[in-house]
């Protein structure tokens, strides 16, 4: 079996390898896949993550959430604290870099984690019974374990991020269901 860092470098290479067309394509089929979810349906305050690096992109989906009054929050990274919280993503909010290089918010409105109704959660790998696999930095496993109980998590992944198995250990928390195309 291959190690986790084997596995982040070869789907790393995938993603970043990926054509940009068949990208959005994909995320479009993941888009739809997503809107008609019974869970998201439900949700009326979603987590959602801003993609970089060949993630699915989460940019339509997030405006389509908003069309239909749901409340958007994406992660801001403490790193001095190693902690995410959730801020409210305003229209039209002015972003900068964050501390991994991720997009977050100038202004943060923050938004008590237990409120959340659905985290929709990136990963560079899953397998079928949903553990994830981060970039390795654990802040993604650190939040959902304080709210596994209380809110649901989707992971959102291309088809070649879905591998038969991954490597976890007592820290890693697994995704309630996988969205991909």
């Amino acid at each position: 079996m291959l190690t986790k860092a084997q596995i982040r470098s070869k789907i790393l290479l995938k993603l970043k390898t990926q054509k940009e067309e068949d990208r959005n394509r994909k995320s479009k089929l993941i888009q739809d896949k997503l809107l008609r979810n019974k869970v998201f349906r439900k949700a009326k305050i979603v987590m959602f993550y801003i993609a970089f690096g060949g993630e699915v992109n989460t940019e339509e989906m997030i405006k389509e959430a908003k069309k239909i009054g749901k409340l958007i929050c994406v992660p801001i990274c403490r790193k001095d604290k190693e902690i995410m919280q959730p801020a409210i993503l305003e229209d039209h909010a002015k972003l900068k870099v964050g501390p991994y290089g991720v997009w977050e918010p100038v202004a943060e409105t923050l938004v008590k984690p237990e409120d959340l109704d659905l985290i929709i959660t990136p990963g560079l790998a899953f397998d079928k019974k949903g553990n994830r696999l981060g970039r390795g930095k654990g802040y993604y496993d650190r939040f959902l374990s304080k709210l596994s109980d209380r809110a649901p998590s989707i992971g959102l992944a291309f088809d070649f991020q879905i591998l038969p198995l991954i490597p976890t250990t007592s820290h890693d928390v697994s995704v309630n269901k996988i969205i991909f195309s």
